[in-house]
């Protein structure tokens, strides 16, 4: 395995990949070399198969997440070993359309009352404010905060692409208060890790994920509640205040339209603009069909 290892790293830096796509890519081609016990340049066709229909009965995986399971393994026999790669052999999966949870402007309003701590606090009010990923969320630095133009810079977003999103007067005040009671002032990142908050790095993903579920209890709240949530609510609240599509679009940082257009899905200023065709109906009424 080292050197197609080595072979196949060299093959992602070259592209620029990020590094936890590559990391992630040679993952995969590791697990599925260990799963036969071979060398992964030995291995073909069938072997993926296989590989596949075991990620889906045994391990229970997701088709997005066996869906990148098999892109780690097209890039590694199409860019490092130069092989050919039949799509007929080895199909994406079909991945089913679900649409996403979100919560009421006035169960948002009570998940923020409810963090366990101010720190969450903070922590979901940026969330909600901004529409950032979790991860975009960990890696804000101080100096992406500008008061001036009144937006937040987010960087190397998904896919290393760069956005501003508004900053809102409410937040920059929370921001500000949260700034007072730290005891020393960080450098670098807005949110940096240690129970101080004081660290050299910025905090893990799981830190959101932990505000996001306490509060969700301690509101009360039935829903399952994670970082995610409060961007779809971001994108969902600000259609419904009359926010046209591309708007939200370029503050989301998608690349398609079409990502954005499943807002209109859930937005209930939409959903409620159009009848149903039963209100037009002229029904006998039911209580002479009693008599």
């Amino acid at each position: 395995m080292t050197r197609l290892r080595k072979m196949m790293l060299e093959e992602l830096q070259r592209r620029n990949y990020s590094e936890g796509t590559t990391r992630f890519y040679i993952r995969i081609v590791e697990d599925f070399a260990r799963r036969f016990n071979r060398p992964p340049d030995r291995l073909g066709p069938r072997h993926i198969r296989e590989y596949q229909a075991e990620l889906f009965q045994k391990r229970k995986l997701s088709p997005g997440t066996v869906a990148h399971h098999l892109a780690a393994l097209r890039f590694f026999y199409i860019k490092t070993l130069k092989k050919a790669w039949g799509v007929a052999e080895t199909p994406y999966p079909k991945r089913p359309f679900h649409l996403p949870s979100i919560l009421s402007q006035e169960e948002v309003a009570r998940l923020i009352d409810a963090a366990f701590t101010p720190y969450h606090r903070i922590l979901l009010m940026t969330l909600y404010a901004t529409g950032a990923r979790n991860a975009e969320l960990t890696r804000l630095k101080v100096s992406d905060i500008d008061s001036k133009r009144m937006v937040i810079h987010i960087q190397g977003g998904k896919g290393r692409v760069d956005r501003d999103v508004m900053l809102s007067l409410k937040l920059l005040e929370e921001l500000r208060e949260h700034w007072r009671r730290l005891p020393r002032k960080p450098r670098i990142w807005l949110f940096p890790g240690n129970r101080w908050h004081s660290g050299g790095q910025p905090i893990d993903t799981k830190t959101p994920r932990n505000a996001c579920k306490q509060a969700a209890q301690r509101a009360g709240l039935k829903k399952r509640v994670y970082p995610h949530i409060l961007r779809h609510c971001f994108a969902t609240h600000l259609l419904e205040a009359g926010t046209d599509l591309r708007t939200i679009q370029i503050l989301l940082g998608h690349r398609d339209l079409k990502e954005t257009a499943v807002y209109l899905h859930l937005s209930a200023r939409h959903l409620h603009a159009t009848s149903s065709p039963l209100d037009s109906l002229k029904l006998k009424d039911t209580s002479l069909l009693e008599e």
